[in-house]
């Protein structure tokens, strides 16, 4: 209890802090270039730490994928290291998604209500950061699932504690870019990953350990040292970090409640919290996620495995899975500078869909020996997949029924990425590796489309919704974002 005491101390400070100056007293407010110049400091303090955590965040969820086939030539890849079967492998990746989907929602209460962003958010890192580390010892399949299922819980609520941070410090029209630049990482991830594979490959037999123990040495040491000094160096709440003097930190917190748009320290009302969870628009927003992200999983633990069909050998298919990666990144960002710059999510994220459903289908009508024609597939998806997910989560941010549940709205948002791994383990069939993995291509296929079909229904209704003027939950007039 004196824990949650002391945080609603600390919520109380600032809320109090907010009100004890009048907002017409502050002449910054409608100062575009003071509000430029506010976003520019604290896009330097935010921005580049929390794409590098994200980065480590998904480097060590799916860098199994990678230790899956290193050295599989030698026998000593992490299949036959530890006797783990092609099924076993996908029980491992379901049993992290399982894990990641449930804790994610509990995750974001805790925060909330217990303890600081900075503090939670390096407390998440130092635990996964160690159980990655564990991978470096693992002598048998069942430790592997053991240490999957807490890495998915320790993991679980370190991106919606993000977007929370982004929903604290930004209004609606920058968030996509902002949580693009925090997305894009993954694909960074996907790229170092398999450049440090192609790295730890050549260190195989070195000190009697095969190459993908070093892979997660590699990794978990660095987490684990990056988690010792986020809590010193991570923003907290705008009136409580030093490099923001008085009429800074108000106009960081006037400009979010001028949209009703900013994370909220009060308890959401029970019709919010219903209407954040069941309502028909906000479950085609998680839906559309769910299919987005089904794509996204499939790339993160199935891309080494798709290039080494593609006839690579293993070291060389860890660095051939690179440049797809690398073509995400650079997509993503470009699409979600459009998006804010037009402050328009639905038509970007269809037709980011429609090009990765067309790289999808493409492929799997090709022949599949067509080796070269079908990586161009890959690279064809990179540009469509990676870039619709950013603009999906500021989407659903933005819409939420009330500023109260914005943290909800994104931890059921991102707990959906739990059952689309799950989803994308079960379609890329090992027995299917001869015929180019028909399954999975036609289903992701599906699933890109969908997303697009989705996306253009949701802004066509929120395009009707701003026509009728209506009203949030709370009676307060707003400009639905499309």
């Amino acid at each position: 209890m004196d824990t949650v005491q002391k945080h609603g101390e600390r919520q109380a400070a600032w809320v109090e802090d907010v009100e004890s100056s009048p907002k017409d007293e502050n002449p910054l407010l409608h100062d575009a270039k003071a509000q430029k110049a506010l976003v520019r400091k604290i896009d330097w303090r935010l921005m580049p730490l929390c794409a590098f955590l994200y980065l480590l965040n998904y480097l060590d969820r799916s860098n199994i994928g990678n230790a899956k086939v290193l050295n599989y030539e030698t026998g000593n890849d992490m299949l036959t290291t530890v006797g783990m079967t092609a099924n076993g492998f996908s029980v491992a990746l379901t049993v992290l998604a399982i894990a990641y989907g449930l804790f994610d929602v509990p995750a974001n209460w805790v925060m909330k209500r217990f303890i600081s962003p900075p503090w939670w958010l390096a407390l998440l890192m130092l635990v996964w950061g160690v159980l990655t580390l564990g991978f470096a010892w693992v002598q048998n399949y069942a430790t592997v699932v053991v240490l999957r299922f807490f890495i998915g819980a320790a993991e679980a609520g370190f991106f919606p504690g993000v977007v929370y941070l982004i929903s604290v410090w930004y209004r609606k029209e920058e968030r996509s870019l902002r949580i693009a630049f925090v997305l894009a990482s993954a694909a960074m991830a996907g790229a170092f990953g398999g450049a440090i594979g192609y790295g730890a490959g050549h260190l195989n037999g070195v000190a009697g350990m095969e190459g993908f123990r070093w892979l997660f040495i590699i990794e978990g040491i660095i987490t684990v040292a990056c988690a010792l000094v986020v809590p010193f160096i991570m923003p907290d709440w705008p009136t409580k970090v030093k490099w923001l003097q008085g009429d800074e930190k108000r106009l960081a917190i006037e400009r979010l409640e001028e949209q009703q748009s900013g994370y909220s320290h009060e308890h959401a009302s029970r019709r919010e919290i219903k209407d954040t969870c069941i309502s028909p628009r906000m479950l085609v927003h998680y839906l559309a996620y769910f299919t987005c992200t089904t794509i996204l999983g499939s790339l993160a633990y199935f891309t080494p495995t798709l290039v080494t069909g593609l006839g690579f050998e293993s070291v060389q298919a860890n660095l051939m899975t690179v440049p797809p990666w690398a073509i995400g990144y650079v997509f993503s960002i470009a699409v979600a500078w459009s998006s804010d710059r037009f402050n328009e999510r639905g038509l970007h994220v269809a037709a980011c869909g429609g090009i990765a459903g067309i790289g999808f289908l493409t492929s799997a009508l090709l022949p599949p020996t067509a080796y070269m024609s079908r990586y161009g597939c890959l690279l064809l998806v990179a540009c469509g997949a990676f870039p619709a997910a950013s603009p999906l989560v500021g989407w659903v941010t933005s819409n939420a029924p009330s500023g109260r549940t914005v943290g909800l709205a994104a931890a059921i948002n991102n707990a959906t990425v739990g059952a689309a791994s799950v989803l994308s383990v079960w379609i890329w069939r090992s027995d299917e590796a001869e015929r180019g993995y028909p399954t999975g291509l036609i289903v992701c296929c599906v699933c890109a489309f969908v997303t697009a079909a989705l996306s253009l229904g949701l802004r066509f209704h929120y395009g009707k919704m701003n026509r009728n003027r209506v009203v949030d939950i709370n009676g307060v007039a707003r400009e639905w974002v499309l």
